[in-house]
């Protein structure tokens, strides 16, 4: 068994999605068109773990780490190397090293080269819920959550979008993120508590960002309409009561001037009687 130490470059990143086949270069032009019969192929990843080994022609099985017997091919027309069923274990940093037998007790590396292998598992489409109980009321909160699924790697945020009346604000809530300890796929929740909107039809929809450039996934939207009756028993609750405390408020006022007034009608009574004695 060889292994060799890493080189510096970061190589060339290489996408695939989960459980798929992944074809792993090993940019070797062979410009020299030199016989297979003449060269050792060894992979290995993050210069710890052997993932194929091809010598003089041959390959050679007895060295390879546990977790890629029977899932690696080696095509050597085009120097490729493909891994079977890509799990999210399997990222990391792949080194091809390509050695030419230049005698019987010696060899050369004539060729190195790099890629990182980088996994994709597609997130389920973001739903929302109410997590509210009864009818929205006017004036009262609305409770909602948007939970993603089965993606990876980690999303970078989820936003909460909402529309009404051709207007859309945007706002950022906490996300809280856990990882199956089995798959290593990524589970996503995040919520919202905001006022029952005083808009009488409002769209609520939340959007999950990915990182990888991989774009973003949008919910279906949850159409929000407050009942008109509604609105104006919520305008009637409001209102009923300070409209009663006004008319109160402006009677005992009202009372108060008459009292006044009358008690100086009969000061002014007293006092014309006293001047008259």
């Amino acid at each position: 068994m060889i292994f060799f130490p890493g080189i510096a470059a970061s190589g060339h990143p290489v996408k695939a999605f989960l459980h798929h086949t992944v074809h792993l270069s090993c940019h070797f032009p062979n410009s020299q068109k030199i016989d297979i019969n003449n060269l050792i192929i060894f992979w290995q990843k993050d210069t710890i773990k052997v993932v194929h080994e091809v010598y003089y022609g041959q390959e050679k099985h007895e060295n390879l780490s546990p977790e890629y017997v029977n899932r690696t091919k080696m095509d050597m027309g085009k120097w490729t190397l493909q891994l079977l069923h890509a799990g999210v274990e399997d990222e990391g940093r792949y080194e091809c090293i390509i050695m030419q037998k230049r005698s019987e007790q010696s060899r050369e590396v004539i060729h190195r080269s790099e890629c990182s292998l980088h996994i994709i598992a597609n997130y389920s489409q973001p739903e929302i819920a109410e997590l509210h109980s009864g009818e929205l009321k006017p004036n009262g909160y609305l409770n909602l959550s948007c939970s993603s699924s089965g993606g990876y790697p980690e999303p970078k945020e989820m936003t909460w979008l909402i529309s009404y009346e051709n207007i859309t604000h945007s706002t950022t809530a906490h996300m809280d993120v856990s990882q199956d300890a089995v798959t290593k796929l990524y589970n996503v929740t995040s919520k919202l508590n905001i006022l029952v909107p005083t808009q009488r039809h409002t769209n609520i929809s939340c959007l999950l960002h990915l990182k990888e450039q991989l774009g973003s996934l949008v919910s279906v939207p949850l159409d929000i309409e407050i009942q008109v009756k509604e609105m104006k028993q919520a305008e009637i609750n409001f209102f009923g009561p300070l409209i009663v405390v006004v008319i109160l408020i402006t009677s005992a006022l009202l009372l108060g001037f008459v009292i006044l007034k009358k008690k100086r009608n009969i000061l002014s009574t007293n006092q014309s009687v006293s001047l008259a004695v």
